[in-house]
């Protein structure tokens, strides 16, 4: 009982930091402030059904109440995205009970108070489990995102890999851009550097690896067909362009080390590509899409 007043305190004066650090902050401009108040729905589900152990985050009541949650938000999620209904099934109801069990034992035996943090052998599967839910998020809102936007695309009659060359782009890139600038601000540039072509390559190769896979197994097909698309075809130019100014102004004019310079190099190859590849789409007679 005691165990379970100090985590319902502990949740609770979580929240009213969260709610602070939002609504009193200084530092942030109205509008800022106005989207983030906006999103404390989104903010709270999220951290109800996403457990984080990790340093900084570490919140024992939190973790226990995100931990008996999650199945829930798993069912929704496998109904909403794939239409599986498993809330009637014996192995929902069984995995809910282990989760609950599990938020027992963190709420009773997990360390609570300001400055503590659980163990490591305890904290990696509840952090793996809780990057499991994490991903069912990213994915859920990734498909929101892609509906919204062909929805966009559809009223104002732009086509659909405008949107993808552009505002789906951006979009799904900013995240990234703002944890590569952060980094690099705070002097870890190599690691930032890393990151932006780690991320990609993450993307294109296990991308591409599950869901082609996935499409083999529905349709029992072992090779399938595909089609080089002018916009695709293109990008890969200018990737080579890229790592090329890459080797040319680290390399061979900055001694090991990759000048300013570059920065705007990049940019303009960017724009360029930008240019390039929307005048496919617009001015290349034949095709329907990029």
């Amino acid at each position: 009982h005691h165990a379970f007043q100090t985590a319902a305190r502990e949740v609770m004066q979580h929240a009213d930091e969260v709610w602070d650090d939002i609504a009193y902050n200084g530092d942030i401009d109205i509008l800022t402030k106005t989207l983030l108040i906006l999103e404390v729905p989104f903010v709270a589900l999220r951290k109800l059904t996403v457990s984080i152990p990790c340093e900084g985050f570490y919140v024992r009541g939190l973790i226990a109440l995100s931990m008996a949650i999650s199945p829930f938000w798993m069912g929704f999620y496998l109904w909403y995205s794939n239409g599986l209904n498993g809330f009637g099934s014996v192995f929902f109801w069984c995995y809910c009970g282990i989760c609950v069990v599990a938020a027992g034992a963190l709420m009773r035996y997990a360390p609570g108070g300001d400055g503590s943090n659980i163990s490591l052998w305890a904290a990696t599967p509840v952090a793996l489990y809780g990057f499991v839910i994490a991903a069912t998020w990213i994915d859920l809102v990734a498909d929101s995102l892609v509906q919204l936007l062909d929805f966009i695309g559809i009223v104002l009659r732009i086509p659909g890999p405008v949107v993808g060359l552009t505002i789906l782009a951006w979009g799904n890139s900013m995240a990234d851009l703002s944890a590569d600038v952060t980094m690099a601000r705070k002097g870890l540039a190599n690691m930032a550097m890393t990151a932006c072509f780690a991320g990609p390559f993450f993307n294109i190769l296990v991308g591409l690896g599950l869901g082609f896979s996935t499409l083999a197994g529905q349709t029992g097909q072992a090779e399938r067909n595909v089609h080089l698309q002018p916009a695709i075809s293109v990008g890969f130019w200018y990737l080579a362009a890229n790592s090329v100014v890459i080797l040319i102004t680290g390399l061979g004019l900055g001694n090991g080390k990759i000048p300013k310079k570059y920065g705007y190099i990049a940019l303009f190859l960017y724009i360029l590509y930008l240019a390039h590849s929307l005048g496919l789409q617009y001015f290349k007679k034949g095709d329907d899409e990029l």
